[in-house]
């Protein structure tokens, strides 16, 4: 049964179906799963991955779906809501079907964004503690985070008070010699807090920590978080814990979490996290929760984890890729495919219609505004001009060889023209196409969608890398600019330029990933761009290093870790029922 989405709020949609969601011992009937392999918490349940595939590693892998976007305006285009809704009218039609999407974090959550649960009949459940914190994960990166910064500043004011035979002796340290003015981490929490971009902290006596500059970002952001999507199993990420750079000593050499001797208890704190989170549809199919990494610096990508996991429970698995094709796909295609050996049948591009109004010229897009009429009245002319960005995109899936298929979206504003006239140009492109209603219907509106990505899947994909792993950094980033955005080529700042240099001149980088740092809302590094431009310069300021996840990340543009908290922020509205104890007011 669908839920009337025009008038009941996504919360109460979710109070609704809650009443029928499978409780742990269900679940592990309903999917094969032994007993000692759930991890009941509450009622909700973690499944334990290794249990699960040592039982199952024989087992052939299901098809493996991606879900990416177009360029999207600020308000986002329904991935997750698109991914949901795949899931329920694959479920319709019979199928075996799973998926993993990522967590969300606090921040936009009490935002403007909303906890990216999907929406209408195509969402998550149970959507409270999917919104607040789940089973505890993000809790649990964000003290292992900050206790690489509790052991630095410990261990620099340490070092400032006692000298060596006192810090061996007291202490059982060896001196760091750490340069305060090379810190690379900071703290995180996990809400948008744009007054603690930049602090000063210690003030006080000498026993009140080092006095230096520091600052917060999201917790999403932390490398820790970017970690957990991609290791395979518990000792990788024991191993990629210990290899953080925290900052660097005073003759350039670098210091880490190893040095710190403080990697070991981080991958404690983290046990917990290695576990995918199991929650469900509204319809009832089984989607996992885990790692949520930003898209424009991490790898913006659900776990790998999840993805084998699910791959052995499941016929069809779907995995959401953050952002458009541009970021999350390239990343998907690039990085998190190469990490895990793992090969999609097929890539299904969200599109919407008001999106690609504003690549066509239409007015600006803000979130929390109205939307200008233009993108809720027919205008076959904006629509038009704007679609060269989907035709971009699906260039990008199709040079990967990933099979693609074009979602519409669709609202209801939007008109019969302008879904055949975007069908057109998409099947033109080489992709199939399909509409989707399933905000509105659930899975009855995805049932051409569903029936589509069936179809697309009997194709073998051809897939390969855009690069091999020994191609040099600077060349990479030039490919990646070219194949995937569309600049004419790449300008490097002088100290970003020789950075590079020396990155690649050192084989200890080698086998790390490429991580592009670029805006999520325009093809190009300036976010007002819009469209598909040409003739184009992408320029490059500086190349971050993230060294125990092993990415090189070159910076288009400024990327602040910290969002800031809007004007009229999302958590006004949210509230608790004092009588029964439910939140209310998310989205």
């Amino acid at each position: 049964m669908a839920y009337n989405a025009v008038e009941m709020q996504d919360w109460q949609i979710s109070e609704a179906a809650e009443e029928n969601m499978p409780t742990p011992d269900e679940w592990a009937e309903k999917l094969g799963i032994q007993k000692n392999e759930i991890l009941p918490m509450g009622r909700l349940c973690k499944l334990d991955f290794m249990k699960i595939m040592n039982r199952l590693k024989d087992e052939p892998d299901g098809k493996y779906i991606e879900i990416t976007a177009i360029t999207p305006t600020p308000l986002g285009e329904g991935k997750s809501t698109t991914t949901i809704g795949l899931m329920e009218g694959l479920g319709k039609r019979g199928k075996n079907v799973g998926g993993c999407i990522r967590q969300p974090s606090g921040g936009p959550t009490m935002n403007i964004k909303g906890s990216a649960a999907g929406g209408g009949n195509a969402l998550i459940i149970p959507l409270t503690e999917f919104s607040m914190g789940l089973t505890g994960d993000i809790n649990d990166i964000m003290n292992a985070h900050n206790l690489a910064m509790v052991a630095l500043n410990a261990r620099m004011q340490h070092e400032r008070n006692y000298n060596d035979e006192q810090l061996a002796r007291l202490t059982k340290m060896r001196r760091l010699d750490i340069d305060p003015k090379r810190v690379e981490m900071g703290w995180i929490m996990d809400l948008c807090a744009q007054g603690l971009r930049n602090i000063v902290m210690g003030l006080g006596g000498r026993m009140d920590g080092f006095m230096m500059q520091s600052g917060f970002g999201i917790a999403v952001s932390s490398e820790l978080m970017a970690i957990l999507s991609i290791v395979r199993d518990l000792a990788d990420l024991r191993e990629k814990l210990n290899n953080i750079t925290v900052a660097f000593d005073k003759a350039g050499k670098v210091v880490t979490t190893k040095d710190l001797e403080v990697g070991n208890a981080m991958t404690a704190w983290m046990v917990n996290t290695i576990n995918p989170t199991l929650c469900s549809t509204v319809e009832y199919q089984p989607l996992m929760v885990h790692a949520g990494p930003f898209a424009n610096i991490a790898v913006g990508q659900s776990s790998i984890i999840a993805d084998r996991v699910g791959l052995k429970m499941f016929d069809y698995h779907l995995t959401e890729s953050g952002f458009g094709a541009d970021i999350g796909f390239e990343k998907f295609w690039n990085v998190k495919c190469r990490y895990s050996g793992l090969k999609p049948h097929v890539s299904v591009l969200t599109t919407t219609i008001r999106a690609l109004k504003m690549h066509g010229g239409g007015p600006k897009v803000v979130a929390g505004i109205a939307l200008p009429k233009e993108y809720t009245k027919k205008d076959m002319g904006l629509l038009e001009s704007g679609i060269p960005n989907m035709v971009h995109h699906i260039n990008t899936i199709r040079m990967s060889g990933i099979n693609p298929v074009v979602c519409i979206n669709c609202f209801h504003t939007d008109t019969k023209e302008e879904i055949a006239l975007v069908r057109k140009y998409a099947e033109e492109a080489g992709a199939r196409c399909a509409v989707s209603t399933h905000w509105a219907d659930g899975g009855d509106g995805a049932l051409e969608f569903a029936d589509a990505v069936i179809e697309a899947c009997k194709a073998e994909p051809k897939f390969e890398f855009l690069y091999p792993l020994e191609t040099k950094l600077r060349d990479r980033v030039d490919l990646i600019a070219r194949n995937v955005y569309g600049a004419d080529g790449v300008s490097w700042a002088p100290e970003a330029e020789a950075k590079a240099k020396m990155l690649e001149n050192d084989p200890k980088y080698d086998d790390y990933t490429t991580m592009m740092v670029k805006t999520h809302l325009s093809l190009t590094h300036d976010p007002s761009i819009k469209g598909t431009p040409k003739g184009w310069t992408l320029p490059i300021r500086d190349v971050l290093i993230f060294s125990g996840a092993k990415f090189l990340c070159p910076c288009c543009g400024a990327i602040s870790l910290m969002p800031g908290t809007s004007s009229n922020p999302a958590f006004r509205n949210v509230d608790v029922d004092v009588k029964t104890g439910k939140v209310t007011g998310l989205f």
